[in-house]
Order: structure tokens, then C-alpha cells, then sequence
């Protein structure tokens, strides 16, 4: 029989997956025409958030703000460095249209890593960061301090397409 802990495990993983998957669902019924699916699905999201979070507190996953950057990085790295290489090499060699996602997700995570070093670097010096406008590239993901490029440097994707402080 499981754990309590492998059980948690499970269960934040699987109540995270439903949260991302009902947003989708959601942007899809409001794109289809159907406003009040839509606040459905958004609704049942963040039900599953908040179950997600209760079993990520019960791990104990949450730290301090040093401690949760650490681990960020290490995350991130995994995925840019071990995780989607393969995965990228694998959909190219069987001309999956996941190539495209898979590439632009293992050069964001690196930028992402980057960042939140950043971060702890100034929260190791008691500081919080001094920039305040984070810009999101909507369609790879990456992110930009400051100011939009002129154009996304990981999807090519214009300026004015950057999200700024999303949430």
C-alpha cells in the first residue's frame, strides 16, 4: 500500500494537471462561444488549485522564499537540461508537432533559471528584486526584465504580444 506522502505526491500532481487542463478547456469553451462553460471550467480550476496547494503544504513544499528559489532552479534546470532534451530529440526524429512546444519550453526553462538565480542572489542580500514590469511571451514563454524585446529571442514572437505582470 502507498504512503500517505506517495499518496500526496500523487495527488498534487494529478489536482495540478486538472487545474491546467480545465483552464485550457476554458479558453476553448469561451473561443467556441460558451461564456458560462467557460466560468465553469474556471471555477472547477481553481477548486483544483486550492487542492493542490493544501497537498503541496502537507509535503511540506513550501519554505521560505530562499528555499523555494532553490528549488525553482533546480526544477528548472532538470527541465532544460535533462528533461526536454531527449523529449525535443525524440518528437523531431518522429516529425511530432510537440517538436515546437518541447523546443521553445527547454530554452524558456533556462531563462527561467536564470531569473529566479537572480532572485536569490538578491534575497540572499536581504533585497527584493528591483525590477518591477516582468513581460511574458504568451506564445513560448519566455520572460524579459524591464521591457518587451522586439521581438521574442526564443519564438520570434512581436513585442506587443508580451503579457507584462502576468498572473
Amino acid at each position: 500500500m502507498s504512503s500517505t506522502t506517495e499518496n500526496l505526491k500523487e495527488a498534487f500532481a494529478g489536482e495540478s494537471q486538472a487545474n491546467q487542463k480545465y483552464r485550457a478547456f476554458a479558453k476553448k469553451a469561451d473561443q467556441d462561444g460558451f461564456p458560462n462553460v467557460a466560468k465553469l471550467f474556471r471555477a472547477t480550476a481553481e477548486a483544483e488549485r486550492i487542492h493542490a496547494e493544501g497537498h503541496l503544504r502537507s509535503l511540506d513544499g513550501v519554505g521560505s522564499t530562499a528555499e523555494n528559489l532553490r528549488a525553482a532552479i533546480g526544477g528548472e534546470t532538470y527541465e532544460f537540461s535533462e528533461m526536454y532534451p531527449p523529449m525535443y530529440e525524440q518528437a523531431v526524429a518522429e516529425g511530432h508537432r510537440a517538436r515546437t512546444m518541447f523546443g521553445y519550453a527547454l530554452k524558456a526553462e533556462a531563462v527561467h533559471a536564470r531569473l529566479y538565480q537572480l532572485a536569490l542572489e538578491a534575497v540572499a542580500a536581504g533585497k527584493d528584486l528591483t525590477e518591477v514590469e516582468f513581460y511574458l511571451c504568451p506564445v513560448c514563454g519566455h520572460i524579459e526584465l524591464g521591457k518587451a524585446p522586439e521581438s521574442c529571442p526564443v519564438c520570434g514572437a512581436k513585442a506587443a504580444r508580451f503579457v507584462v505582470n502576468a498572473e
